[in-house]
């Protein structure tokens, strides 16, 4: 099975860009498109499909990763532009001890259990932020078969939105997000690869839980 990578980057003078930036629920949507639509009650896990909004210096790019490769032709004339490349030589390097840089956009939450739920009010799901935020991704490192060296962190803007379907009430739709960065060794290839295949966290349909990871050198 080939993994596939897509940068997207949009030109923000087309309108239909700028408004798929603004909203999780619009780029899902425009992400999707581009993949058959055949595919079952779930395409989005059918097709492997994880996705990121990155901020750099010339303007928003689009990070994309499915097992499917996807139909970049379906982007609306002026979206901007695409680049898809397959992931197989750096899934195939992965190995035990091989230092890494990674960077994941996640929604680190914890859910109390009913008891603590009632005695201090706290809802189902609890955000978590600072600390608690880095506590839960040194957790999910290990279970990513990841040994961290280095760890930074920064919260972002929340994704918020509203979801409409016609047999069921409207969703709203939050996620905290954290970005963590830094560098790690390998300890376990095969949890490394089903973690860079599922993804991490909550917020996979909008923005969260991709796993990025670069080899370098020597650890930092």
């Amino acid at each position: 099975m080939t993994l596939w990578l897509t940068r997207i980057v949009p030109d923000t003078r087309c309108r239909d860009a700028r408004r798929d930036l603004s909203g999780p629920i619009g780029m899902h949507r425009r992400i999707m498109s581009l993949f058959p639509s055949d595919a079952g009650p779930d395409p989005r896990a059918r097709f492997g499909v994880l996705f990121r909004t990155e901020d750099t210096p010339t303007g928003p790019h689009l990070l994309v990763q499915s097992t499917h490769e996807p139909d970049t032709n379906r982007l609306p004339d002026g979206y901007g532009t695409a680049l898809t490349r397959p992931l197989d030589t750096l899934i195939e390097a992965i190995r035990p001890g091989l230092p890494i840089r990674y960077r994941c956009v996640a929604s680190p939450v914890r859910k109390p259990g009913a008891t603590t739920r009632a005695l201090y009010n706290l809802p189902p799901v609890v955000p978590l932020t600072g600390p608690a935020a880095d506590e839960w991704w040194l957790r999910q490192a290990d279970l990513s078969g990841l040994k961290p060296l280095t760890l930074h962190s920064h919260p972002l803007d929340a994704i918020q939105g509203e979801r409409h379907s016609p047999d069921a009430p409207t969703q709203r739709i939050r996620h905290a997000r954290t970005q963590f960065d830094g560098t790690a060794a390998i300890i376990d290839t095969d949890l490394l690869r089903t973690k860079i295949l599922n993804g991490i966290g909550r917020g996979k349909a909008y923005g969260c839980g991709l796993l990025s990871i670069a080899p370098t050198r020597q650890p930092q």
